[in-house]
């Protein structure tokens, strides 16, 4: 479906989507598009445009004339999500190794200094911020408009998983080794071993994520 630009539309989608992310609004609240649109000062229309495009991802589900909820995070969807993304990163750093160039590996290096001083300084969103940047760079490298859209379409859900992990700081910091080591092959020009680092990276990353699932960390549910 191709959304036309709007910008108070644009404005709901991305405030209601980072409050998603960020837990704010939690997995299984049910939303009204009525009590939303006067929380946020404006009509209805560009609300319920913004809660279409949210379930469009997965952010948002909704049983029409019943309720409009926040979509809960399972264990199984969470699972199919990152083996989605193991897939997509390993054929990015496959693509983009022989392509890459120094100014390329210097802005994984920048971004995970960024991902280094964030973490350290506790805050979740920067953090997050520059693991975004880290990845995108073979992602922009591998110079493939199918495979970087269907990436962004999946970006929201995998933030609502890393912005858990990265809040309680579960790997953050073999996150950062596994960066050092990711630019070091790439440097190296070994494109297969990069891409079987990054997919054991993507393994680890499903038993952390499972660690918060067994801890009932994503054991939310909101009543009303």
């Amino acid at each position: 479906m191709i959304w036309p630009t709007r910008c108070a539309c644009d404005e709901v989608f991305h405030r209601l989507r980072d409050s998603i992310v960020r837990g704010e609004l939690v997995p299984g609240e049910k939303v009204k598009d009525g009590e939303l649109a006067e929380r946020l000062g404006l009509s209805r229309t560009p609300v319920r445009e913004a809660l279409a495009r949210l379930a469009d991802i997965g952010l948002v589900e909704a049983k029409p004339g019943v309720y409009t909820r926040i979509t809960t995070l399972s264990r199984r969807d969470v699972e199919k999500t990152l083996a989605v993304l193991r897939s997509l990163d390993q054929l990015a750093i496959e693509t983009a190794v022989p392509v890459m160039t120094e100014q390329d590996l210097q802005h994984m290096r920048e971004a995970n200094r960024d991902f280094e001083r964030a973490v350290a300084a506790n805050d979740t969103a920067a953090a997050l911020a520059a693991d975004d940047r880290f990845h995108a760079v073979p992602i922009t490298a591998a110079d493939n408009p199918v495979l970087s859209r269907i990436v962004e379409q999946l970006h929201p859900q995998i933030h609502r998983i890393l912005y858990r992990k990265f809040s309680t700081l579960l790997g953050g910091r073999n996150t950062i080794e596994h960066h050092d080591q990711l630019i070091d092959v790439c440097a190296g020009g070994d494109a297969r071993a990069a891409a079987e680092l990054s997919g054991h990276r993507w393994s680890e990353l499903g038993g952390d994520i499972n660690q918060l699932f067994d801890t009932n960390q994503f054991a939310e549910a909101a009543i009303g």
